[in-house]
């Protein structure tokens, strides 16, 4: 895939660049583990005065990031303006409570025969960064920013129709104050991944993308032994139970699964609907999906832009035709358009069954599955009846619902009567073949340090009953 900027919403080329040489690659692995030895030994204050800069920068220069954003992946321009501001927030989140989060936590020295017993955590190095194209501000400020308040630097290996986007978070960094060297962009495609990651310079790795690709990067760091996260796709349930408000509900589904052009890993996916319910919630729900505008993504008015590939709308529309030739129904939308983008309508399907594609597939695109159940348990089987765990939705008023969709969705992130979303403060990812490891919160901060143990004693000898050697 070439590395090029193509405006979605009208198909062209509008800039392209030369992978990097096996030497520009080297030379940019050699600065990052140089500016690690520099960096994780300043203090966590100058590292916060930097991501502050960083934030400010992002505030101050968000519209034409934005727009920069909106030209290259085709989100609206509200949209990405939004996520430039989510991400100044989450610099300024790190560099707030960093210090906090990275403090020795003390243990209990009595019972491990100590003077002193402590935690302590520790940058690692150089770490790998693989994300994708539908957030490509977000993505990666959500490992960047608790990466680089640790002390660890970063190299960014981002989709290849965003190199601009790319391009300006290492510049952000850099002007921001962080040594040369701390994060930088590598200008390279897949194939250049395995090299990068078997460098032993390169001390883990995070990726937020496909199934294949997190295989393919486990694979790699199972072979060199480096730590890897993983957030990988999602098929997202939305359960309606019979005392759900309704009205809220249909609003709500109708951005969860519309939300950046449908092109959302922790979007809503899967509708399933209480028989009860289930005919006044698809009314309401496709009348949203079917009133909302499709256009040009610059345009204020505009809630549905293109999808980021032509590749990417004949997929979804392919499991449309699908459905539809295997027995189910379009509500609304379904049909692709003709002209120049890659636009495609907000489309609900329903009647649908295992022999379709959309039964169990992700759907990365502005189009809804309606499913019809008619109980509580029925409704845990077909939201936790696919491979993926990521996100979830459940609406009930009922508490004791509330307490068993939270216990028994089988996901990483369960959101009750509000939309799926991430948050600087809650750990983020998934189970199952949506991944492991969790990024955001303390967690995420500490994924790529080193935990380490430290235990001080008097200067006698210790040892003694009950006393083993690991």
């Amino acid at each position: 895939m070439p590395i090029a900027t193509t405006n979605p919403a009208t198909g062209q080329l509008l800039k392209s660049y030369e992978p990097m040489s096996s030497e520009q690659i080297d030379a940019a692995i050699e600065r990052a583990d140089l500016a690690f030895r520099d960096l994780h030994r300043t203090t966590v204050a100058q590292r916060a005065q930097w991501m502050n800069t960083a934030a400010d920068l992002l505030d101050a220069e968000r519209d034409e990031t934005a727009r920069l954003m909106t030209t290259e992946m085709g989100k609206t321009y509200a949209a990405a303006k939004a996520e430039v501001t989510k991400c100044a927030s989450a610099c300024r989140f790190y560099a707030a409570h960093a210090e906090r989060m990275l403090a020795d936590e003390p243990a209990d020295a009595a019972a491990v025969r100590a003077k002193r017993a402590y935690v302590r955590y520790q940058p690692i190095g150089p770490v790998l960064a693989v994300m994708p194209w539908n957030f490509p501000l977000w993505q990666v400020m959500r490992f960047a920013a608790p990466a680089l308040m640790a002390g660890n630097t970063g190299l960014l290996k981002h989709a290849s129709n965003v190199p601009q986007t790319a391009l300006y978070l290492e510049d952000v960094f850099r002007r921001a104050g962080f040594p040369e060297g701390a994060f930088t962009t590598l200008l390279v495609g897949s194939e250049a991944v395995d090299r990068v990651l078997s460098d032993p310079r390169v001390r883990a790795a995070t990726l937020t993308g496909s199934e294949g690709a997190g295989r393919s990067i486990g694979q790699i760091a199972g072979r060199e032994l480096k730590k890897t996260v993983l957030e990988l796709g999602g098929s997202d349930p939305f359960v309606v139970m019979p005392s759900a408000d309704l009205d809220r509900a249909a609003e709500v589904a109708t951005t969860a699964r519309c939300q950046n052009n449908g092109q959302s890993c922790i979007a809503a996916k899967r509708f399933i609907v209480h028989t009860d319910v289930f005919d006044a919630f698809a009314g309401k729900f496709a009348a949203n999906m079917a009133a909302l505008r499709v256009g040009d993504p610059m345009d204020g008015d505009t809630d549905v832009g293109p999808l980021a590939s032509e590749g990417g709308r004949d997929e979804i529309h392919a499991q449309v035709q699908d459905a539809v030739e295997h027995g189910a129904t379009v509500l609304c939308g379904g049909e692709k358009p003709t002209g120049d983008g890659w636009f495609y309508p907000p489309t609900v399907v329903t009647d649908l069954n295992p022999q379709m594609r959309m039964w169990a597939e992700e759907v990365f695109g502005p189009v809804a599955g309606l499913y019809r159940v008619s109980s509580y348990d029925e409704a845990v089987e077909v939201a936790n009846g696919t491979s993926f765990g990521l996100g979830a939705n459940a609406w009930t008023t009922d508490p004791a619902e509330q307490e068993r969709f939270a216990t028994d969705l089988d996901a990483g992130n369960v959101f009750v009567n509000g939309m799926t979303t991430s948050y600087p403060e809650l750990p983020f990812g998934g189970v199952k073949n949506s991944g492991y490891g969790r990024e955001l919160s303390a967690l995420g901060m500490r994924e790529f340090c080193n935990t380490k143990t430290v235990w001080v004693g008097e200067g006698a000898a210790t040892v003694g009953a009950g006393a083993h050697a690991e």
